[in-house]
C-alpha cells in the first residue's frame, strides 16, 4: 500500500535514492500521505515517536553514529516547531538531518484554518536549505528535492523539506513509483593556500599546539597524531569528545591549565596553533589563547572554518588527516616536554585528592568511569556533566559523545537513546537530574535497547550554578538552581526500566557490581549527592591542584 498523491511518491522515491534508510516519524493526519509511504517501503526502516522533540533528536543521535542522513516527518502545525532544537543542534555539530514536514497548500494558510502556522523558510537561520514544493509542479519539486537531499549528505548538515497537501490525504495505491534523480559528487574546492609556506612555518617553529574539539572516532587521524606528537616542538590537546589517545596527549585541559600564572601562560602560548573538530568544551582554554594569541591560528576542516580564538589565519579546507601528513617531521624543543612533566604532576595531584575525598559528585565522577565496561559508548549530558568528564583519563577504547553544538540540556537523552539502537555494543549516558527530567518524554520510546544504561547523578537541582561566579551573589539562586525533590523511579517503572536508587560510595559500588549485566530491561542508577558540599569539592580540587 502507497500514497496515491504523487508528491509524496516523488518524496519518498528521493529519499530511497539518496540511500536515506531511516525515517523517524510523529503521528499526525496531515503527513499520512507520507506516513504510509515510508511505513511500507521495503527498503526504509521506520520508527514511530509521539514527541516531535524527542523524534529529531532521537534521529539526530541515529545520524551522528551512522554519519549519513536520516529523515524526521511530521504533521503540520506547531509539530514541526518543535524540531528546531535539535536542528539547531545539527546545524553547529554538522549531523544531516532530513526534516520533512507536511503542510497545509498555500490557499489555506492564514485564513483561520486549523492546525496551520506559516512553515515555509521556518528554520532560516539554522538550516542549510529549504525546499518548499508545490502541488502539481513537478519538474520543480523533483530539482529542490535533489539540491536538498545532496546539500544534507555533502554538506553534513539539516535541510527542510516542505510538502503542501490538500485533501483527501489516505488514498491509496498498490504501487510505488520510482523517478529517477541525479546523484552528483560534489566537486572539491579549489583553495588558495600556500601549502609550501605553511609547511616552511611549522617546520621551523619551536612551540606548536594542537587543540581538537569534537571529533568522530577516527582512526586514520590517531594514527597521524600518533606520528605527529612524537615531534618534541608539538603539544596535542584533546578533550573527552575528541576520542584520540595517546600517554603523549594533553586530555584534561582545564587539569593542566587552571593553576598556571602569567609566566606559565606565557611559556605555553603557542607560536603556530592548528585546530581541529568541532565545538571546544574548555572555557578555560579560549580564554588562554584569546589572551595569548599565537602568531598563526589555522583551521582544518572538510566543512567550517572556526574563528573560536579571533585570530583565524588559514582555513585549510582538507580531510585533517590528509593536511597533517604533510606535517610530520622532527625539531628540537622543550615545548612538550615542560608540558607533559606539568600533566605529570597535576596526574599525582589530582589522584591524591581523589584517594581522600569525601562522597560527591567529583568522586561518583571516578568511579562510575572506572566500571564502563570496554569497547562502549558513553554518551554525555551538558552543563556540569561533561565538565566532570574532562578532569578524568578515560578508557581509551570508548566512544564518547555530546550535544556540543549548542551545548543545551534539551535532547541529551533522546539523543543518547537514537544513538544506543544503531549501536552493537552497549551505551551508558550519564546526564545530572535536570537535563533527564527536561527531557523526560525521551523514555516514550519503543526503541529503547535492552543494553542501554542511564546514570543519573541527581543534586536536586543545577549544581552548576553554585560553582559558577555569579549566581551565588544574587537573591535568585532558586531560579538558578531550580530545586527539587523528584527522583526517576516512578519513571522507570512506567517505562519499563529496571531502576536501583543510591546515596553513598558503598552503595554507588554494589550498584555498579551488576548494573552492566545481562537484562530484559533497559536500566537506570539514580546517584544522589550532597548538593551542599558538591561546589566546595570542586573548588578545593582545583585549589589542590
Amino acid at each position: 500500500m502507497f500514497p496515491k498523491k504523487e508528491l509524496a511518491q516523488l518524496v519518498i522515491s528521493a529519499c530511497n535514492q539518496y540511500n536515506i534508510d531511516t525515517v523517524v516519524i510523529s503521528p499526525g493526519s496531515r503527513n499520512a500521505p507520507l506516513t504510509i509511504g515510508f511505513s511500507n517501503h521495503p527498503s526504509i526502516e521506520t520508527l514511530s515517536v509521539v514527541d516531535e522533540r524527542c523524534a529529531a533528536f532521537f534521529a539526530m543521535g541515529i545520524a551522528q553514529q551512522k554519519q549519513k542522513p536520516v529523515a524526521i516527518v511530521c504533521s503540520s502545525g506547531s509539530a514541526l516547531l518543535n524540531y528546531y532544537p535539535a536542528i539547531a543542534e545539527a546545524f553547529y555539530s554538522n549531523i544531516p538531518l532530513v526534516v520533512i514536514s507536511a503542510d497545509r497548500p498555500k490557499h489555506l494558510i492564514d485564513i483561520g484554518d486549523g492546525q496551520t502556522i506559516r512553515q515555509e523558510n521556518v528554520f532560516e537561520n539554522h538550516i542549510l536549505y529549504s525546499a518548499n514544493l508545490v502541488e502539481g509542479e513537478f519538474e520543480k519539486n523533483k530539482e529542490l528535492l535533489c539540491e536538498s537531499l545532496q546539500i544534507a549528505i555533502h554538506k553534513k548538515g539539516p535541510v527542510h523539506v516542505n510538502v503542501p497537501f490538500d485533501e483527501p490525504l489516505y488514498e491509496a495505491v498498490d504501487e510505488l513509483k520510482e523517478f529517477n534523480f541525479s546523484v552528483s559528487d560534489e566537486s572539491k574546492e579549489e583553495q588558495s593556500v600556500n601549502y609550501d609556506k605553511l609547511k616552511s612555518i611549522w617546520s621551523s617553529s619551536l612551540k606548536k599546539m594542537i587543540l581538537v574539539g569534537s571529533n568522530y572516532p577516527d582512526n586514520e587521524l590517531q594514527g597521524i597524531l600518533n606520528e605527529i606528537v612524537k615531534d618534541e616542538s608539538v603539544l596535542v590537546l584533546t578533550e573527552t569528545t575528541s576520542n584520540l589517545y595517546n600517554p603523549k596527549f594533553i586530555n584534561s585541559i582545564d587539569k593542566l591549565i587552571f593553576p598556571l600564572s602569567d609566566i606559565d601562560f606565557e611559556k605555553l602560548q603557542p607560536e603556530v596553533l592548528l585546530t581541529l573538530g568541532g565545538m571546544v568544551i574548555s572555557k578555560k582554554i579560549k580564554q588562554f589563547l584569546r589572551k595569548y594569541e599565537p602568531k598563526h591560528h589555522w583551521h582544518v576542516d572538510e566543512l567550517k572554518a572556526m574563528d573560536t580564538y579571533h585570530c583565524l589565519s588559514e582555513f585549510i579546507k582538507e580531510k585533517p588527516s590528509e593536511f597533517l601528513k604533510e606535517l610530520v617531521g622532527g625539531k628540537e624543543s622543550d615545548y612538550q616536554k615542560l608540558w607533559l612533566t606539568k600533566k605529570d604532576e597535576r596526574v599525582i595531584k589530582h589522584n591524591e585528592y581523589l584517594a581522600n575525598v569525601e562522597y560527591s559528585d567529583l568522586k561518583v565522577f571516578e568511579t562510575i568511569l572506572n566500571k564502563v565496561p570496554n569497547e562502549s559508548q558513553v554518551q554525555i549530558s551538558n552543563s556540569s556533566t561533561i565538565r566532570y568528564s574532562q578532569l578524568f583519563d578515560l578508557n581509551p577504547s570508548l566512544k564518547v559523545f555530546c550535544n556540543r553544538g549548542t551545548s543545551g540540556i534539551d535532547g541529551s537523552t533522546s539523543t543518547a537513546i537514537g544513538a544506543a539502537y544503531v549501536n552493537d555494543n552497549s551505551t551508558t549516558f550519564i546526564t545530572g537530574d535536570l537535563s533527564f527530567f527536561y527531557d523526560s518524554n525521551a523514555l516514550w520510546n519503543a526503541n529503547i535497547p535492552k543494553n542501554f544504561r542511564i546514570i543519573i547523578l541527581n543534586n536536586a537541582g543545577g549544581g552548576i550554578f553554585r560553582f559558577i561566579p555569579g549566581p551565588s551573589t544574587t537573591n535568585a539562586t532558586d531560579y538558578f538552581e531550580t530545586p527539587h525533590s523528584l527522583t526517576a523511579e516512578h519513571l522507570a517503572k512506567m517505562y519499563g526500566f529496571d531502576y536501583v536508587a543510591v546515596s553513598n560510595l558503598k552503595e554507588l559500588k554494589k550498584g555498579l557490581s551488576n548494573f552492566y549485566s545481562v537484562s530484559n530491561q533497559p536500566k537506570i542508577m539514580e546517584v544522589f549527592t550532597p548538593k551542599e558540599i558538591n561546589d566546595v569539592v570542586l573548588k578545593n580540587y582545583f585549589k589542590n591542584l
